[in-house]
């Protein structure tokens, strides 16, 4: 499909804690609009699963919204990875599994026979359904007859993109996040896919910036939107932060894309530090190369440690470094580079005001996510996407830890930019301003030292 790029592109991003819909100008980059709603799960049988009739049915009313308040010319997909549909013809098969579920962890012993060595991959092994494989060969055995209907596995983005155009596809980036079902070195499916079976499940590939077609008849009457609106194939959400920089920087870079997962990037590194019990891995971008990753449930852990948020004033931050109040890894078990570890505090934390607590655990970000780099590798340059970009304090720590430029960027979400531009679109100017002036506390030094030395000894 051939036309002029879209003005109004609506972007349906599926993070796993919120889902969003907002209309992003393309002219202008800016939002124009949005709406939001919590990503729950469901808890009934057969296991843990995304609501995806509740997620279907606000995709649809937002559309609507956004075109009768603005219009909307384009439909753009991004969502959280480790997440697929098994259809069965032309519904779902079993429910879009919840990848936080521990379910898969029955199949352990017989997966750790079957799934592809790391250097192959570049997957590490993960707990839970964090390795999509994983999941995939979980329900093939507990739910053998369901599976045996089967006519189509598609990655989570891609599954939006089917329910609003009929079109099936398979797409790199989903493919290539931690999966164990795609050897990015080779470009092709990982020996698993094949061993299993599978390969003829999967649809054919499609770039994430192609053009699957237009939505489907239905969906232009409930929606009142032109029944030629374009949707793209979609990608996955931590590769979208990557789209707006991909040909207009020089490499090595990093992108610190930011949410429930904070998840280092450096575009142009070298993957040869990746340690898979350290949960650092390849993902692959848009082009199908590998990017070198760390990562760690950075929103997650944030939301553990502070109840209120607030603005830590200078004495907080000196008050903190003094009594050597510090937050040691991890409070989301099983991931992060110190996913063995159990996290707690050095000092009582009912005994801080909520500027300290907001301090200390703006600090532990910063010093976790200075691990990440060690093992991704650090760029020239570090931009940080989403809501972490908009915490001073972190990003002043970060930029005094890596000793490199760091920019906070402008796209609130940290992804809608990047999916909008899946549409051919190149963004009219950089998406920040200045570096980041590095936190020149004098106790700084000395604290994340103290606090390397606790999470090294």
């Amino acid at each position: 499909m051939t036309q002029s790029l879209p003005r109004h592109i609506a972007v349906i991003d599926i993070g796993k804690t919120n889902a969003k819909v907002v209309l992003i100008d393309a002219a202008s980059e800016t939002q124009l609009g949005g709406l939001s709603r919590p990503n729950t799960v469901l808890r009934d049988a057969p296991y843990p699963h995304a609501d995806v009739d509740g997620l279907w049915d606000f995709v649809l009313d937002s559309l609507g919204r956004l075109h009768r308040q603005h219009g909307v010319d384009g439909i753009s997909i991004t969502t959280h990875g480790a997440t697929a549909a098994l259809i069965a013809g032309d519904r779902l098969a079993l429910p879009v599994l919840d990848y936080e579920y521990d379910g898969p962890a029955a199949s352990d012993e017989a997966y750790d026979r079957a799934r592809p060595k790391f250097d192959e991959t570049l997957s590490p092994k993960l707990p839970n359904g964090l390795n999509l494989g994983a999941q995939i060969f979980w329900q093939s055995r507990a739910f053998p007859e369901d599976f045996a209907r089967v006519t189509s596995i598609l990655t989570y983005p891609q599954y939006w993109a089917w329910r609003l155009t009929g079109v099936l596809a398979s797409e790199v980036t989903s493919l290539g996040c931690h999966t164990d079902l795609w050897a990015p070195d080779s470009g092709d499916f990982s020996a698993l896919v094949d061993e299993q079976g599978w390969r003829g499940l999967f649809p054919m590939i499609r770039p994430a910036a192609s053009i699957l077609g237009a939505i489907r008849p239905d969906i232009a009457t409930l929606t009142g939107l032109a029944a030629d609106t374009p949707v793209t194939c979609g990608i996955h959400d931590s590769n979208a932060s990557l789209v707006p920089h991909l040909g207009r920087r020089a490499a090595p870079f990093t992108i610190l894309s930011t949410g429930t997962w904070a998840i280092a990037m450096t575009v142009g590194g070298d993957t040869a530090q990746l340690d898979q019990m350290r949960d650092s891995l390849a993902n692959v971008d848009a082009f199908g190369r590998p990017v070198p990753t760390a990562r760690f449930m950075g929103g997650r852990e944030f939301d553990a440690l502070v109840d209120k948020i607030v603005e830590p004033t200078e004495a907080d931050l000196t008050s903190v470094m003094e009594r050597d109040v510090q937050a040691l890894p991890t409070f989301a078990p099983g991931v992060g580079p110190f996913a063995g570890k159990k996290g707690r505090w050095t000092a009582a934390p009912d005994g801080l005001s909520d500027g300290e607590r907001t301090a200390a655990a703006s600090l532990y970000l910063a010093l976790v996510a200075r691990e990440c780099l060690e093992l991704c590798g650090l760029g020239e340059t570090i931009t940080i996407e989403g809501p972490l970009a908009r915490n001073g304090v972190f990003a002043a720590a970060l930029a005094a830890l890596a000793e490199r430029p760091v920019h906070a960027s402008g796209d609130g979400t940290g992804t809608s930019l990047g999916a909008s531009l899946l549409f051919g679109g190149q963004p009219a100017h950089e998406q920040h301003d200045s570096p980041i002036a590095p936190l020149m506390h004098p106790g700084f030094p000395a604290y994340a030292q103290r606090w390397r030395d606790r999470v090294t000894g």
